[in-house]
């Protein structure tokens, strides 16, 4: 079973843990764990991004009549975590492994120390052969703090985790040409090697009234670890031995394919959480300096800026058409923007007396965007 694959992290949507019923499916659960604790032992580190906290607060609490209220799913929650985490804790113990709960907020992702501090936590689970088990801290996420899905967290954790291989498992065996639920004739697209706007308007909804994404999020979530050099299978949580024929490379699923160059650290963290915190619209020489020379943003190219922020902060680069270019780290603050914009960078030290260097955002602090899924929600 070797494979250049040294890091996993393996994602477990509500359909599969509950097998399409209200309840845990520890049977299914425990083939799962089996397959990972296969993984593990043969050397490679595991990372599990699990769903199902408020479908085993459900269970837990006898699937009591609440109403769809913020605060009513982070009491199921509160109380799904625990019983989550301890089922786990129970299926890997048979296989002599621990486990360890890293819960997160979006918070947590946009913010550089935060971001680092779970990192570290992350590698240090790892280090000791300790399996992490990620989730959203539903309890407390709030809508502006959210990731939204696990299939995002999951991307993410895969970025935090700088893991080789992404597996999502779903209730469905993977990305088809139409829906195969209601087209007998869709066919399965077994590899993907640019996530382009015809395959993302393959995506349909969320799958189930349980989950809280569908092959939509997939997609993005596979965009997002893609560009961090990370090879993403989407497959079938019911299949036999999915995470070891994933693993193993055999043909199962979907599998979209890394980019060949791994983004840097701190352009993974950028990619991974911060919120822009501010807009500058660039005219077309700086869009084709940007997007296609891969240089850094100079004054001269910016035609506009808007919103409150500092310097260091997070900002979004359009064009004057309104596409979403990159996002990168500002080195003037919005009032220094709009004073200089549209100036030669010998300019700087004059308009404001003092400058930060030639360039507004340095290609080492920038990222460009993939393709949106437009319309998405989380």
């Amino acid at each position: 079973m070797s494979t250049n694959y040294q890091r996993i992290v393996v994602k477990l949507g509500t359909s599969v843990l509950t097998g399409g019923s209200d309840r845990l499916n520890s049977a299914r659960m425990v083939e799962l764990v089996r397959q990972m604790a296969v993984l593990r032992q043969a050397g490679t580190e595991v990372i599990l991004c699990t769903s199902g906290a408020m479908a085993a607060g459900r269970e837990h609490l006898g699937f009591p009549a609440l109403s769809d209220s913020m605060a009513d799913k982070q009491l199921l929650a509160a109380v799904g975590q625990t019983q989550l985490i301890q089922r786990w804790e129970n299926l890997f113990q048979i296989y002599g492994l621990h486990v360890g709960q890293l819960l997160l907020t979006g918070a947590d992702l946009r913010d550089r120390e935060r971001y680092l501090n779970a990192q570290d936590t992350l590698n240090a689970l790892l280090s000791h052969g300790i399996i992490p088990v990620v989730n959203e801290n539903d309890a407390v996420a709030t809508t502006e703090i959210k990731v939204g899905d696990n299939d995002n967290l999951s991307a993410r954790a895969a970025l935090l985790g700088q893991a080789d291989l992404l597996v999502l498992l779903t209730d469905q065996d993977g990305l088809f040409d139409a829906d195969p639920r209601s087209n007998p004739q869709a066919q399965l697209i077994e590899r993907v090697d640019a996530i382009t706007p015809q395959v993302l308007a393959l995506a349909g909804g969320s799958g189930t009234h349980l989950g809280t994404g569908g092959m939509a999020t997939k997609l993005q979530a596979a965009q997002l670890a893609q560009r961090a050099g990370i090879e993403v299978i989407i497959a079938a949580g019911g299949r036999d031995n999915v995470l070891l024929d994933a693993f193993a490379k055999r043909s199962v699923g979907t599998r979209v394919s890394a980019h060949a160059n791994r983004l840097e650290s701190r352009k993974q963290w950028l990619l991974a959480g911060p919120k822009a915190r501010g807009k500058l619209i660039l005219d077309s020489g700086a869009v084709n300096a940007i997007s296609s020379q891969g240089r850094s943003l100079l004054a001269k190219g910016i035609i506009d800026c808007q919103g409150e922020f500092e310097r260091g902060a997070l900002v979004a680069l359009h064009s004057e058409t309104g596409e979403l270019l990159a996002q990168g780290l500002s080195r003037y603050n919005a009032n220094d923007i709009t004073r200089i914009r549209g100036q030669h960078s010998q300019a700087i030290g004059e308009r404001l007396g003092y400058d930060y260097g030639k360039v507004v955002v340095h290609r080492n602090d920038l990222v460009l965007q993939p393709v949106s899924l437009a319309g998405e929600q989380k």
